[in-house]
Order: structure tokens, then C-alpha cells, then sequence
């Protein structure tokens, strides 16, 4: 229950903190505490309680002493329990701030003789919370052995024992109604009954031989009678108020004050304080303080870290990274940070310290874990957004003509320096988060990148370097195997030392800028040169693979053409036979030629000496022994099978093919030679001629007496010349005497009637040259 009241004890909020019955209002201390602002006041704030028989006028006192507003008890309607349980409120116009409880008096009939459990309770709480405790006695009471004050400073003796680690508390004995016995002789006896009183009070072991002065600062001061002598009292009270201003300042009446509990935790430490009294357990207050401190600073931990969570830059900033790398986003971030931890140590300074920096420590793992990934994304965003820089860079680089080492290298270098700036800028001051994670995967990325363009490069350097020796290879390999002699594989290999050397030399120059080292520059122009004599040999194989055609195409090639490269026509004057041994012999030329690769030059074989001795001269060998047979291997001799091509046994093989397939050609061109014998034999033989001469001289003379003779045999030589074109005689006996017969015999008769036809017609035309003319129009 909290009241509040107008005027001039507006201010000090009332509430009823524990009831009769015991139960704290946690709920009203709340209240209160935000009503009056306490927590703002850190360890700035003190808190006074009273104590005293009841009906002793404590509520009285404190509503005169401090303007507050508690019950007071009417004197007119009887003495009575006014006060029940303990009341608080807010001391006016006092500073620092003060708190003041008013306890329940003692020694009342309301809870009887033996009931004095909450009378210690209360006492006991009080001595816990309080930094000055207020004992309101009567001043008659001074000096008897009976007197009500002696059981009430027994209790807070006998419970001030509970407290293992007792605080300094000032106690303010009022003696109230004071008579007039000067205050000087009171005071000495009140000190001596409080010291008997003491030295009896049962102590721990501990605290035998303690002093009173450990636990308590004594302080005595006498008021008049209220009721009798108002103004005077008032007077006092007014007195006695000024000494509560600035009362837990050095010197002041609670100046040495200990293990006081910040105001923000004083809530929550007076109701543990009160369920540990309830509970009828000791109470310790170092323990307590560092409970309180405990729940506290994590409550405090608590709230700024949801605050922090809830807080909408701290939003927009998380969303932002998740997409993009968000501008000084380390200062961003770290000005946030240090707002949550600037408040948290300010609403915790007065805690224990202990306490106080490990929960800190708590709350800034706790939220460096919640702002960790933020920080990742930043990160990955500048390693990102830098390897791209450098792909660009690379590439732009690369395509101005710098050498490739030099321009990866001074562009790793020029990222690698931005991205550190930047590790810089998104430093979080509160973390010692590292980056050399992030650093070295992008160094990582980075080299990888140069890996893959620079093996692309090589590969591209490569595969131009073996297209050119391809180019430059091929075809005149192709062609020297094709025109196969003596010279063919030294002009081989000197076409292919010069194209590798020239290539090697160029490759090594473009390989220059890439800096590498001179093992893997070998390397790479050994496997140019590898490639090189590859280009050979495969070709020299695929040309071996199709030796067979090119052996019968060069030996077509001799045998039909002469030494002008001109077609030969079979007219029977040419030697068959040598033409088709040079065919021949060229021909097995070229076989010799495509049975071995022979690059190296470094060994002379016996490869063509061995097939023209065994497969054109081959009446020098006896065949009758296989054993004998150089051909009879596969292998030949001084030559390695690796680079053997067609081996011996396939040597014989394809001449013993290629001399079957030739055969028909050589055949051709023998009856082609006996057709034309035939056809330019017609005439008889000159012997035959000159017998004809000698036997018919007689008839020959009788021709050149008579004319007529020769006129006949002239026109007879015509007819006969004439059918010999219009029959073509000659064409039709080409093909044998029988079918020219036969072809002559179905001619003849057509051809003379058409040949008779002619000169008819022939000898009818008019002899008038005009006739036939056209008329002039």
C-alpha cells in the first residue's frame, strides 16, 4: 500500500513494507522505489529505522524529525498499537536520500509476553538494511535494572550476533521526556547499562572478545516532553534534524557505514534479507551483498543485452551486412557496444566488484556472440568484393602485355594491403576478434586464381606451340616419307630439329614472364620437344600404317611414265622388265624407308641392304632354309622394336602382296606391247620382198611396157586404199586375226555399195561450176 500525501510531506510515499503477519510487499517496495527514484541514486542514499517500546511516540518523532506521515497514536482514545509491522517512507528535504522505517514497538499486549519472535525479526532486519537505528527509550527507564529499554537492547545485541560479517551501525539512543537531570550525567550511566548489557549478550567464538565499538558508533540525545513542552521539542527535533543532512558523508553520523548494497539492488536485497530472517537462518551479509550484486548485475546484464537486441540500428545494421558490405561498419557496431556496456557499468558501479565484472564479462561474450556473425558476413563480403578487385586487376594486367609473375604479384600485393585497411575499419574494439582466417583464405583464393589462369596460359601457350609444330611438321614429314630415298630420313631430321629448336626458342621467350623455375621450365619445353618427335612418329606411322598403297601408287607412277614424267605408250621398243625393276626397286625403296623411325640417327640400320638382297635380288638367296631367310625375324638387326614401324616378317608379307597386286599391270602393259608388234608387222618380210622382186621381174617389166596396166593397178590401189579406211582394217585386227575376220566379213559388202553409191553420185553432178549457185536477189 503506498500513499501518497500533498503539502510538504508530498514526497515521502509511505508504504506499508512488511505487515503484522510478516509478509513483505514486494510489490509496494517497487512502487516506492520508483516513486522516490532510488535506484537512481546508487550508493547515494541512507536508510534510518527506529526502534522502541511501544506507545513510545516513534511515529511521532519521525514525522516531526523527518516530515514524514506516519500513524500517529491518539492519545485521547487510549494507548494502543498504532504501529504494525514496519512502514517506510522517504525522508523530506533531507540529502542525501533517506529512507526511514518505522518498526512496531516492542513490549506491546497486543502479541503478548511470549511472542517476541517478530520483535527480533524486525530488529534483525533492521540492523541488516539500516545504516542508523534509532532507539526511542524513556528517560525515566535509565538507570533501572527493569526498565523496557533492557530487553529491547538485548535483542539487537542478541541478533546482531546472527550477522557473521555485522555492518557498522550508528545507534542513536533518544531519550525522550527528558527530565531535568543534565544529559551529562545521564548519558554515562545509559553508556555503562548498554556495555553491561553487551558483555552478557552470548557472543560466537569469533566475536569473545570483541568491543562494542566494532559493531556500533553510540550517539545519546535527550528530547523534552512533546505533550508538555511542544515548542521546545520541536526546537530539538530540529536540532537533531540537521544532523542527518549529508549523514553518510566523512565525519557524518554514518560516514564509516559498510558493504552497503547500490539503491537499484535494495529492493530485492531487503526481501532476501526478510524470507533468510522468516526462514530462521543466519544472515550473511558479505554472501548476501554478493547474491545481490549476483542477481542484480545479471538482471542489469539482462536487460541491456535485450535492449541491444531490440535496438533499431542494431537491426537495420544486421539486415544490411546480410547483403552488403556495410561502411565503417566496425565503428558502427562498436559505438553501439559501448553504449550497452557504458550503461550497464553505470548502473552496476556500486556493486561488488567481483560480481559486477563478471557478469559484464558474461554480457559481452553474450553479445559478441550475437553480433559475431555480423561480423563474418563483413568479412566475407570485403574477401569477396577484394578477390574480385583482383581477378580485374589480374586480368587487366595480363591483357596490357605485363609479364604474368610480375603482374600477379603486384596485384596480390595491392589487394592484400586494402583488404588489411579494411580488417581495420571493421575492427570491433570490444572483441579481439582476428581476421588472419579470412586473410589467408583469401590468400588462398587468390593463389588459386593465379594457379588456374596460369596453367590455362601455359595449356594455351602449349597447345599454340603444338598447333605451330603441327603445321610446320606434318606436311613435310608426310611428303619426305611419301618421296622416300636415301636422304629422306636425314632431311627428316633435320626439318624437325630445326622446327623444335625454333619453337623451343620461342616458347622459352614467352615463358620468361612467368618466372618459373628452371626444373619446370625444363619441363615444359621437354614435353614441347616430346610433342614434337611425336608429331613424327605418328605420322611415320600412319604413313607406315598405309605403306602397302603407296607402294603400288609409286610403282603405277615409274612404270606408266617415262623420265619427263610423260605416259608411256606401249609401242614394243621398251625394256618391260628394267622398267618394272626400277618400278620395283623404288618401291621397296619406300618400304625400306617406313619400316623403322629413324630420328635419332645415331645408329646406321641394314633395313634396305637386307630387303633388296632377300626380295628383289632374290635369286642370291636360298630359300630352301628358313634359317637363312633375313625376313624370317621380328626384328631387325640394331634396331629397337620401339622404334621399329613394319617388321621384317610383315616386310615380306606386304612385297609378296604388293607384287601379286602389280602383277596385272605389268601383264597389261606386255600384251599392250604384242598388240602393237602386231599391228605395225603388215608388210611381208624384206626377204619375202626382195624373192618377189627377183621372181616377178619379168611381169614388172611388162607393166612399165604396157601403160594400161598401170592405170588399172593405179585405180585398183585406190579402191582398195579406200576400203582399208572406210574398214580400219588395222583397228579391227587388234584384237586377233579370227575376230577381225569375222568383223570384216559383215562390213565389207555394206561399205562397197556405199563406196560404189558415192562415186555414182559423185559422177552425175554437172560439170557448170554456176549451176548450184543462188540467184543474186
Amino acid at each position: 500500500m503506498l500513499y501518497l500525501y500533498s503539502g510538504d510531506k508530498a514526497d515521502c510515499c509511505s508504504t506499508h513494507l512488511i505487515d503484522g503477519d510478516g509478509t513483505f510487499n514486494a510489490a509496494g517496495l517497487d512502487s516506492f522505489m520508483k516513486a522516490v527514484k532510488l535506484a537512481e541514486c546508487g550508493l547515494s542514499y541512507a536508510v534510518v529505522s527506529i526502534m522502541g517500546p511501544q506507545s513510545s511516540g516513534k511515529s511521532t518523532l519521525l514525522n516531526h524529525l523527518f516530515h514524514t506521515n506516519f500513524k500517529e497514536m491518539d492519545a485521547f482514545k487510549g494507548r494502543s498499537q498504532t504501529t504494525k509491522g514496519i512502514w517506510m517512507a522517504r525522508c523530506a528535504g533531507i540529502e542525501p536520500c533517506t529512507i526511514v522505517m518505522d518498526l512496531e514497538g516492542t513490549d506491546g499486549r497486543e502479541r503478548g509476553e511470549d511472542d517476541t519472535a517478530f520483535e527480533k525479526q524486525s530488529a534483525l532486519f533492521a540492523l541488516a538494511v539500516s545504516d542508523i537505528v534509532l532507539i526511542n527509550m524513556w528517560c525515566h527507564d535509565i538507570g533501572r535494572e527493569h526498565a523496557a529499554n533492557k530487553p529491547l537492547l538485548k535483542t539487537v545485541f542478541e541478533v546482531m550476533m546472527r550477522l557473521f560479517s555485522p555492518r557498522k551501525t550508528t545507534l542513536i539512543f533518544v531519550i525522550r521526556d527528558k527530565t531535568r537531570t543534565p544529559l551529562e550525567n545521564l548519558e554515562p550511566v545509559l553508556r555503562e547499562d548498554i556495555q553491561k548489557i553487551w558483555d552478557s549478550v552470548p557472543k560466537p567464538e569469533a566475536h569473545k572478545q570483541t568491543p562494542l565499538s566494532t559493531f556500533f558508533n553510540i550517539e545519546v540525545v535527550a528530547l523534552s516532553s512533546f505533550e508538555e513542552k511542544e515548542e521546545q521539542f520541536k526546537e530539538q527535533v530540529a536540532n537533531l534534524r540537521q544532523r542527518f543532512y549529508h549523514s553518510i558523508a566523512p565525519g557524518g553520523l554514518a560516514g564509516d557505514r559498510q558493504g552497503v548494497v547500490p539503491a537499484s539492488g535494495f529492493s530485492f536485497s531487503a526481501e532476501q534479507i526478510w524470507k533468510v530472517i522468516k526462514e530462521n537462518r543466519d544472515l550473511d551479509l558479505p554472501a548476501h551483498k554478493v547474491m545481490v550484486a549476483t542477481v542484480r548485475c545479471e538482471e542489469i546484464a539482462n536487460e541491456k543485452y535485450s535492449a541491444f537486441v531490440a535496438n533499431k540500428e542494431w537491426c537495420e545494421l544486421e539486415d544490411a551486412v546480410k547483403s552488403q558490405l556495410v561502411p565503417d561498419f566496425g565503428k558502427k557496431l562498436s559505438s553501439m557496444l559501448e553504449t550497452c556496456f557504458s550503461g550497464y557499468d553505470d548502473e552496476t558501479t556500486f556493486f561488488e566488484e567481483g560480481v559486477r565484472m563478471s557478469k559484464r564479462k558474461q554480457m559481452e561474450e553474450k553479445l559478441l556472440l550475437l553480433v559475431q556473425p555480423a561480423y563474418q558476413s563483413t568479412l566475407e563480403h570485403m574477401r569477396s568484393e577484394t578477390l574480385e578487385k583482383f581477378n580485374k586487376a589480374f586480368d587487366s594486367a595480363l591483357s596490357e602485355g605485363k609479364g604474368f609473375a610480375t603482374a600477379s604479384r603486384n596485384c596480390k600485393t595491392s589487394v592484400m594491403k586494402l583488404f588489411d585497411e579494411q580488417c581495420k575499419d571493421a575492427i570491433i574494439k570490444q572483441s579481439e576478434w582476428d581476421s588472419s582466417k579470412v586473410r589467408d583464405k583469401l590468400s588462398e583464393d587468390i593463389d588459386a586464381h593465379i594457379a588456374d589462369v596460369r596453367n590455362a596460359k601455359l595449356s594455351d601457350l602449349s597447345t599454340q606451340y603444338e598447333s605451330k609444330l603441327k603445321e610446320s611438321l606434318n606436311g613435310p614429314v608426310e611428303a619426305l616419307l611419301q618421296a622416300a630415298n636415301d636422304d629422306t630420313w636425314p632431311a627428316i631430321r633435320k626439318l624437325f630439329k630445326r622446327e623444335t629448336e625454333a619453337a623451343v626458342a620461342e616458347c622459352s621467350a614467352a615463358l620468361s614472364g612467368f618466372e618459373m623455375n628452371e626444373d619446370s621450365k625444363k619441363d615444359f619445353l621437354s614435353k614441347l620437344r616430346n610433342h614434337a618427335r611425336d608429331i613424327v612418329e605418328n605420322k611415320a606411322k600412319e604413313e607406315a600404317g598405309r605403306v602397302l598403297s603407296l607402294m603400288k601408287e609409286r610403282f603405277t607412277t615409274i612404270f606408266n611414265h617415262d623420265n619427263d614424267q610423260m605416259p608411256r605408250v606401249w609401242t614394243g621398243k621398251e625394256d618391260i622388265r628394267a622398267i618394272t625393276k626400277t618400278a620395283r626397286s623404288s618401291s621397296l625403296k619406300l618400304l625400306s624407308v617406313m619400316a623403322a623411325i629413324r630420328l635419332d640417327g645415331d645408329a646406321v640400320d641394314r633395313i634396305a641392304e637386307t630387303l633388296v638382297l632377300t626380295l628383289l635380288d632374290a635369286k642370291k638367296v636360298d630359300k630352301s632354309s628358313t634359317a637363312n631367310d633375313p625376313l624370317a625375324s621380328s626384328t631387325w638387326e640394331k634396331v629397337p622394336a620401339s622404334r621399329t614401324l613394319i617388321t621384317p616378317v610383315q616386310c615380306k608379307s606386304i612385297w609378296g602382296q604388293f607384287q601379286r597386286e602389280t602383277e596385272y599391270t605389268v601383264t597389261q602393259a606386255i600384251t599392250s606391247q604384242e598388240a602393237n608388234k602386231r599391228s605395225s608387222n603388215w608388210l611381208p618380210p624384206p626377204w619375202a620382198i626382195m624373192a618377189l622382186f627377183v621372181l616377178g621381174f619379168n611381169e614388172f617389166m611388162t607393166l612399165l611396157r604396157n601403160p594400161l596396166y598401170m592405170i588399172l593397178i593405179f585405180v585398183t590401189f585406190l579402191l582398195l586404199k579406200a576400203l582399208w579406211v572406210q574398214l580400219d582394217i588395222g583397228a579391227e585386227f587388234r584384237h586377233g586375226f579370227l575376230p577381225g575376220i569375222l568383223s570384216l566379213s559383215t562390213k565389207l559388202l555394206p561399205t562397197i555399195l556405199n563406196l560404189m553409191r558415192k562415186l555414182s553420185e559423185q559422177g552425175q553432178r554437172p560439170n557448170n561450176p554456176q549451176i548450184d549457185r543462188p540467184h543474186a536477189s
